[in-house]
């Protein structure tokens, strides 16, 4: 058939075709999220999720790992809906019926114009090609001092004028955030926390949006426990705070397949790879205990009645914690089964909790611990010894203390079960200060820790033979 046509109607026909492929570069936005097919949005829940909280929380943290399409499928996909106008018919968010104003904002001048202008917009030399339509940008606003860098674009809106986005970068501080009002802020990469609350204050009178898209390099930074208080990390809606949390791993994406998996997996340091592959924040630069979490945390199992065992315990009145430990002697492997957790109680309250884990297990505990002169602590062990409870002055030499521990677990020597989960929420906030100093907050299971394996292992006892208790404890009937 192409034989057949003369040569104008050749230049015709390839004209029409070079036209159509840039028209389909410049709507890249339409090939996102089909209805099917490999990369159908239904393989996408965690997307879609994010999406729809849209509609009901102003602050949405997408905290995912490495690869699955936080930047370009989340944040550049939904920043060019908004300032388009032009939501698809499935689209389960926000929807602004007017012109927008927004922020889009990143680590640097530099790493915003190579990763989020170029998401939105394009490379230099094809800008339209990126989320935003080719036919829908209206003009381009070169930043000063940035080569090909972006201060402002404004976009045609369908609901008549043109809405605007203007890039800004965290090194520009938070003065650089102060000013208008924004309909959304669009933060890829994680924001220092003065930062953040000056978005906030620009998005409180407009109802406004705020998105952030992160992999949790820097741990439980401010900004993350300002979404997951206490360090418990899991999906969570808060509607008095208006904030919601969508985790994304890699297995919540079609478009990683095994082999891309494993080659990224090994190229991971061992210490980000929950990060980089389950957005689960990663060990901070002051954690105390540099070990993943993965590699310390294990199903509840069933322990063999021969195990000796022991408790430490941090007393005070804000807060009352003990670990409860088995060991292996085969193996020289220690294992945290158990935790009490409870604040403003009394005395009577916290050792009636301790006995139910069994009366015939000794405990260490920290005499003078949260402050108490010596006396108080001794008072303070002896009643608690009235109340029935097996206890011994713990050695509370800190950094000694510290490095037992964190030897046991650089060893895999030491194991904590599933179900402790304050313990684990204490160990992912358990850091230093940038003076090298133990923060003195949320770390009464990790001092009960220290006492446990400083103390307890050395006066640990195995669990009584089946008869009556008092009887074995006194005869020492001890199945070890």
């Amino acid at each position: 058939m192409l034989e057949s046509l003369t040569l104008q109607e050749k230049l015709e026909l390839q004209a029409l075709l070079s036209e159509r492929i840039r028209r389909d570069n410049q709507r890249k936005w339409l090939t996102y999220y089909p209805d099917d097919g490999p990369l159908r949005r239904e393989l996408y829940p965690k997307h879609m999720q994010c999406f729809a909280d849209g509609a009901h929380y102003q602050q949405r943290l997408f905290m995912a790992a490495n690869r699955v399409g936080k930047t370009e499928g989340v944040g550049a996909y939904e920043v060019a809906l908004h300032l388009t106008g032009n939501y698809p018919a499935w689209w389960p968010g926000r929807k602004f019926d007017r012109k927008t104003k927004g922020w889009a904002a990143g680590d640097t001048r530099q790493t915003v114009r190579d990763i989020l202008v170029e998401k939105l917009l394009g490379p230099k030399n094809a800008r339209g090609t990126g989320m935003i339509p080719g036919e829908s940008i209206a003009r381009i606003v070169p930043m000063p001092g940035v080569p090909d860098g972006v201060e402002l674009v404004e976009v045609r809106s369908k609901h008549g004028g043109n809405s605007r986005l203007s890039f800004k970068s965290f090194d520009q501080g938070r003065l650089s955030f102060q000013g208008t009002e924004q309909d959304f802020v669009w933060l890829d990469e994680e924001p220092p926390a003065d930062i953040y609350e000056e978005c906030l204050t620009r998005t409180a009178t407009t109802r406004g949006l705020i998105l952030l898209t992160f992999t949790p390099l820097s741990g439980l930074s401010d900004v993350v426990l300002m979404f997951l208080p206490g360090g418990d990390i899991h999906e969570q809606q808060d509607e008095k705070s208006s904030r919601s949390v969508i985790l994304a791993t890699w297995d919540d994406v079609p478009h990683l397949d095994e082999r891309a998996k494993e080659m990224l997996f090994a190229s991971y340091m061992p210490f980000q790879r929950d990060a980089r592959t389950k957005g689960i924040p990663a060990l901070g630069s002051g954690a105390i205990y540099p070990v993943p979490e993965s590699d310390i945390v294990i199903p509840d199992f069933a322990l063999p009645p021969h195990w000796p065992r022991a408790y430490g315990m941090d007393v005070g009145w804000n807060r009352t914690a003990a670990i409860w430990g088995a060991f292996d002697r085969e193996t020289s492997t220690s294992y945290l089964y158990s935790q009490h957790y409870r604040g403003e109680a009394e005395p009577v309250v916290h050792a009636e909790a301790v006995k139910s884990r069994g009366k015939w297990i000794p405990g260490a505990i920290d005499p003078a611990s949260r402050g108490r002169s010596q006396s108080d602590g001794h008072q303070l062990l002896e009643m608690y010894q009235s109340m029935g409870l097996d206890l011994t002055p713990a050695n509370n030499a800190v950094e000694s203390g510290i490095y037992d521990v964190w030897t046991l677990l650089s060893a895999g020597k030491l194991k904590v079960f599933a179900s402790c989960a304050d313990w684990i929420s204490e160990y992912r906030m358990y850091r230093r200060d940038d003076k090298g100093r133990v923060v003195k907050k949320n770390d009464h299971l990790m001092d009960a820790s220290r006492y446990l394996i400083g103390t307890g292992r050395d006066i640990a006892r195995c669990k009584p033979k089946p008869a009556d208790e008092e009887e074995s404890f006194a005869s020492g009937g001890w199945m070890c």
